[in-house]
């Protein structure tokens, strides 16, 4: 016995075509022609190099800044040692220099803070580990918002290291704990 029809008919479109038609949607705006992705194109070529300079940069000030906390609190050197590491490996994949020397090297504390930071680490430990979980957070902001403009490879990049400081802020943050 075939099923009686509904008593009304429904006006609009059915729950099944929207949902195949959002995810047409959205397979066709995650699909590009590639032109955009090698970063061969004039302008985003520019903008790609001035997007992995700034991020060498901003990489580059992030290691003065665990060096200068490193300089003032050798004790922290355990927790912060595999967190500078990192930050050395994003420098060095963004093209920048990671020839800042580790605040736990055989140089003096104070000459190593002198020469990494004109500015003096906080007295505490626990503040020293917050403005480091600050610098980390505030850093991995503008990374994600930055990658939205950049081409394929280098968007990755950025997103990666983004996420990256991100844990680094809230482990920072635990550890102060």
């Amino acid at each position: 016995m075939p099923f009686p029809s509904p008593p009304r008919t429904l006006a609009g479109p059915r729950r099944r075509s929207l949902l195949v038609s959002a995810a047409g949607a959205a397979l066709l705006t995650g699909c590009s022609s590639g032109a955009d992705d090698s970063g061969t194109t004039g302008g985003s070529e520019s903008a790609a190099e001035h997007a992995r300079a700034r991020a060498a940069s901003d990489s580059e000030t992030l290691l003065r800044h665990y060096d200068t906390v490193l300089a003032a609190h050798p004790t922290l050197a355990p927790r912060l040692d595999p967190l500078r590491a990192e930050v050395v490996r994003h420098t060095t994949a963004f093209g920048g220099s990671s020839a800042t020397p580790s605040a736990t090297a055989t140089a003096s504390p104070s000459a190593t803070a002198s020469s990494t930071s004109s500015t003096a680490a906080p007295e505490t430990e626990g503040d020293a580990l917050a403005g480091l979980a600050a610098a980390e957070r505030s850093l991995a902001d503008r990374r994600a918002k930055a990658l939205l403009d950049l081409p394929g490879e280098l968007a990755r990049l950025l997103a990666s290291v983004a996420a990256a400081g991100a844990a680094h802020a809230y482990l920072l943050t635990e550890s102060a704990k």
